[in-house]
């Protein structure tokens, strides 16, 4: 008897961590479930898995020296083995009834320095839901690009924001992209849901009219612009990266993730193409502060100090008074009194 009760006092902290193991399990998948399931089927299956978990983990925390908790871990086993069967079947897929916003797929021939890009989006936004839906194709020539810009659009708080870049060329005009999710016409957007396999992801690409003035102008966004410093070479292979990472998406859809395939990680993905020292930063989760991360790694084309910086980049007002203004006007609007906007000259 002293044997056993030694043997289970040494074997406590393992069931400890295995209770714990089962609990975070269990409500994994009881969200797995919610997002990728209708409500009844969600609420039924979840409930049995949670029950599971909870049983198995209850049963590992009892004082009790017998081996019942073997019988409810091996039931709460098997169904995490059925869970990770069905979570692996749930493939990704451009075949969907789309929201207008992400319904098509950008498209790219690259011929030399001659870039031809179909599906560039160019809505004309009235509200987030008044709009007119206008898709374009458009040819750049790769000798004609000038500059990049960071463009942070805060949604939620100071401490997340969506990230996009803008390229400008000489003959003024502007092409942004942006990866977002791709949500299903009755679809709204959900962080959480967006660790769950809940959206595909896209590329888009777009006049600044459209993917800049809707976030302040439709949405009621805050929105920050901050130059790059950029080299030529550089200016080209991220501008190709992004086509690039296109046709891939547009050849294998693949699901959009929250924390390690969004709308920042892409934009630190590329670069590391560039500059492949490029550290890893907790503002890479925390996308409000990744222009201050930027600022710090010397890619921003200003020497301010970066709260002055920051303070001069928000566009909201200017986006505003130029809300009726053509394309070319409304670029050259924003970046009044930015420092070093729309002036760079790459090496």
């Amino acid at each position: 008897m002293a044997t056993d009760g030694a043997a289970a006092l040494r074997l406590r902290p393992v069931r400890i961590v295995l209770a714990c193991l089962c609990t975070l399990v269990a409500a994994w998948g009881v969200l797995a479930l919610w997002f990728q399931l209708a409500a009844g089927p969600a609420v039924f299956l979840g409930a049995l898995l949670g029950g599971s978990g909870t049983a198995a983990a209850w049963m590992l925390l009892r004082r009790s020296q017998d081996h019942a908790w073997y019988k409810a871990v091996s039931v709460f086993a098997a169904a995490v083995v059925l869970l990770m069967l069905w979570w692996q079947s749930i493939m990704p897929s451009h075949d969907r009834v789309w929201a207008d916003d992400v319904a098509r797929l950008l498209e790219s021939r690259i011929e030399g320095d001659r870039v031809m890009l179909r599906n560039v989006r160019n809505f004309n936004w009235r509200s987030e839901t008044d709009y007119t839906p206008r898709w374009e194709t458009r040819s750049y020539d790769l000798r004609q690009l000038k500059s990049a810009d960071l463009i942070l659009s805060y949604w939620m708080g100071p401490h997340i924001a969506h990230t996009l870049v803008s390229f400008g060329f000489h003959d003024g005009r502007r092409l942004v992209f942006s990866l977002e999710i791709r949500k299903e016409g009755h679809e709204s957007f959900s962080a959480v849901g967006g660790f769950f396999r809940r959206f595909e992801q896209v590329i888009i690409a777009a006049d600044e009219r459209d993917i800049v003035k809707t976030r302040i102008n439709a949405r009621g966004e805050d929105v920050y612009l901050y130059p790059v410093k950029i080299t030529r070479p550089q200016l080209r292979s991220l501008f190709l990266a992004y086509l690039a990472q296109a046709e891939q998406l547009r050849h294998a859809p693949s699901f959009y993730n929250t924390m390690t395939s969004n709308c920042t990680t892409i934009v630190f993905d590329l670069a590391r193409q560039i500059a492949p020292g490029l550290p890893l930063d907790y503002r890479l989760l925390l996308s409000g502060h990744f222009a201050e991360y930027a600022y710090e790694q010397g890619a921003l084309a200003s020497s301010l100090p970066y709260p002055r910086l920051q303070a001069l980049g928000h566009i909201n007002a200017r986006a505003q008074a130029a809300d009726g203004a053509g394309s070319a006007a409304f670029s050259h609007a924003i970046r009044a009194g930015i420092p070093g906007a729309g002036a760079q000259e790459p090496q």
